[in-house]
C-alpha cells in the first residue's frame, strides 16, 4: 500500500517528463525518484542507498531515473562523487516539476533558505528530523552497516582512518554508533568544498523530493512525498523496503 495517495495528475506529469529518456522502457516498471537540490544531504543519502541495489533493479526490469534541481556542472560533480551513472540523473533548473507534483517546499519564509534549512535541521517544520539526526550518532540495530572494513574514511578535518576501526570497536552487521554521522560528515564536506557548484539554485534548498513507482501499464503502485528533512523514505532504517515486493531476489 502506498503511504501517500497519488493523484492522476502526478502520473501524467511524470510520464510526460520521462517519455523521452532513452533508457526508460515504457513497457517496464519505472522508478522515478525526485530529489531536491543536488546540494541537499537527502540527495546524497538516497542516491547512495539506491546505488546499493542497482543490480537488483536491473535484474527486476525496473527502470530508474532520478530528477533533481541543478545544472550540468553540479550533475557531473554529484555523479563523480556518488558514483551514480550519469544517464540515471536528470536535472531541472528550478522547482517547477516539484510544484506540479505537489511536493513539499519545506520551510519557506522571509529568511534565507540556508537559515530555513538550519531551522529544519533543528526540527522546525520538520517532524522526525531530530530523531533521524540522533540515530546517526546512536546507531541502529535494524539498519545495515555503511562502511566495509577495507574502506578508507577521509573527512578532511581529521586524519584518514580505516573503517575497520568500527568493526574492532563496535562489531559488524548493523549501523554502528557514529557511522551514519560520519557518512553525513563526509557528504557535508563534499557540499561545503563545492558550494558554488551545488548551490547555484539555493533558493530551492528546502524543497523536498518524492518517490514514485510506476507499473508496466502506467499506474502508480507506490508513492511517497516527504515533508521533513532526512525523511526521504517512509522507513529510514531500511530506505528501499518499499521495493521489496517488486525485486527479483533469485541468483543471477
Amino acid at each position: 500500500m502506498s503511504p501517500t495517495e497519488p493523484k492522476r495528475s502526478d502520473l501524467q506529469t511524470l510520464l510526460l517528463r520521462i517519455r523521452d529518456i532513452s533508457h526508460i522502457n515504457p513497457k517496464s516498471k519505472k522508478l522515478v525518484i525526485i530529489l531536491g537540490l543536488l546540494g541537499d544531504l537527502d540527495s546524497f543519502e538516497y542516491v547512495e542507498a539506491i546505488i546499493n541495489i542497482l543490480p537488483l533493479l536491473k535484474r527486476s526490469r525496473i527502470n530508474l531515473v532520478f530528477i533533481a534541481i541543478g545544472d550540468q556542472h553540479s550533475k557531473r560533480k554529484f555523479c563523480s562523487f556518488t558514483k551514480l551513472p550519469s544517464q540515471l540523473l536528470e536535472v531541472e533548473e528550478d522547482a517547477s516539476l516539484h510544484q506540479l507534483l505537489g511536493l513539499s517546499p519545506g520551510l519557506v519564509n522571509f529568511f534565507h533558505p540556508l537559515f530555513n534549512l538550519i531551522l529544519m535541521c533543528l526540527g522546525f517544520h520538520s517532524p522526525g528530523t531530530i530523531k533521524e539526526v540522533l540515530r546517526g550518532y546512536t546507531g541502529d540495530k535494524t539498519s545495515s552497516q555503511l562502511f566495509k572494513s577495507e574502506d578508507t574514511i577521509h573527512i578532511g578535518i581529521f586524519p584518514d582512518f580505516k573503517a575497520k576501526l568500527f568493526d574492532e570497536r563496535l562489531g559488524t552487521g548493523y549501523l554502528r554508533p557514529f557511522e551514519m554521522a560520519t557518512k553525513r560528515l563526509i557528504n557535508m564536506r563534499e557540499i561545503l568544498s563545492n558550494w558554488s557548484i551545488y548551490m547555484k539554485n539555493d533558493q530551492f534548498l528546502t524543497n523536498r523530493g518524492g518517490t514514485f513507482l510506476i507499473s508496466e501499464d502506467d499506474n502508480v503502485i507506490y508513492s511517497y512525498k516527504p515533508k521533513s528533512l532526512l525523511s526521504y523514505s517512509s522507513t529510514m532504517n531500511t530506505p528501499t523496503t518499499f521495493l521489496k515486493p517488486y525485486l527479483d531476489n533469485t541468483e543471477p
